[in-house]
């Protein structure tokens, strides 16, 4: 298993190349609204997470809150894991798997759920089409994998 603060800090690094679409100087000019269309996203490679894509909406997040659209390919696993920042996540396409305390849920496309407190899980984005989530991360969002007992 990687050493959690070694891969933190990769991940931190690989961050802070994705600028966010929306800065804090567009949101001023913008005022109340900011329209964003899906062919606009700027889709970025997560160096050293193979399948996994990101799309920085507002905020950084390799320092802060911020929102993010993170594409996950289809197959795609991350091993147990957790993150340091409370985060709500919107599945909005493909089926999302997530075991939780033993327990597996799969989540279609539509469906909702938030960790807080650096709740330790297993993601798997389901065979058949790739996972698209719209996060709303509270702080920074980082990917700390745990160790597993042998």
């Amino acid at each position: 298993m990687r050493n959690p603060i070694i891969t933190s800090l990769a991940l931190a690094l690989a961050f802070a190349a994705i600028a966010p679409q929306v800065s804090a100087k567009d949101m001023q000019k913008a005022g109340s609204c900011v329209l964003l269309p899906a062919d606009d996203l700027k889709w970025n490679e997560v160096p050293g997470f193979p399948g996994v894509k990101m799309a920085a909406l507002e905020g950084d997040p390799a320092t802060g809150p911020c929102h993010i659209m993170m594409k996950l390919s289809d197959g795609f696993a991350a091993p147990l894991h957790h993150h340091t920042s409370d985060h709500f996540v919107t599945v909005v396409s493909g089926t999302l798997s997530l075991t939780v305390d033993g327990k597996e849920t799969k989540l279609p496309a539509g469906s909702f759920f938030l960790f807080k407190g650096k709740k330790v899980h297993v993601t798997k984005c389901e065979p058949g089409a790739d996972c698209v989530l719209a996060i709303d991360a509270r702080g920074k969002w980082d990917v700390l994998p745990e160790t597993v007992a042998k």
